[in-house]
């Protein structure tokens, strides 16, 4: 199975957000190259909130181009045999963090979020990874700060849809 495949199969079967849900599917119909990059109509993306639920806590990354606190996450690559394995992939390289696992019952949220062209869009498919004990985060090229912040402490320094995401992950928790 290809992974342009594995996503219409997991979007096919998220069971939230139709409208959004239905224009992810769509365009990746339209696009036999949604998965990637370069498709200037847009893409689909990865990622992951990890969470701490043991200390109540989430690691954020400072993105170092968009200079906002936001989940680990990022573009498909071509290794990916899954969606779900570009969120952990991308969430372990952005956290440093070895042994994450993603939540059960696959993605918690979509987002849908305009970028420079000529990409245009980014269609992030959203996770949640699970810390294990005792683990430490390192920092990646990708950040300018990794930091742990509680979960009421997020709406403070991130978007609506950093905080969305804590919210569905929190009530799937």
């Amino acid at each position: 199975m290809s992974l342009h495949d594995d996503a219409v199969r997991v979007l096919g079967a998220y069971p939230d957000q139709a409208d959004l849900r239905g224009l992810y599917l769509e365009h990746l119909a339209a696009h036999p190259d949604g998965m990637w990059k370069p498709c200037e109509a847009g893409h689909v993306t990865a990622s992951a909130l990890v969470i701490d639920p043991a200390r109540g806590q989430v690691l954020l990354t400072l993105h170092r181009k968009l200079r906002m606190w936001l989940q680990m996450g990022g573009h498909c690559e071509p290794g990916d045999a899954t969606v779900e394995a570009a969120a952990l992939r991308e969430a372990t390289e952005e956290s440093g963090i070895a042994g994450l696992t993603l939540l059960p019952g696959g993605p918690v949220r979509l987002d849908r979020h305009p970028i420079p062209a000529p990409c245009n869009w980014h269609l992030d498919v959203q996770y949640a990874a699970l810390v294990p004990e005792g683990a430490s985060e390192a920092i990646s090229d990708e950040s300018l700060e990794l930091r742990w912040f509680g979960y009421d402490e997020v709406a403070e320094v991130a978007d609506d849809s950093v905080v969305q995401l804590l919210k569905r992950t929190l009530a799937r928790l």
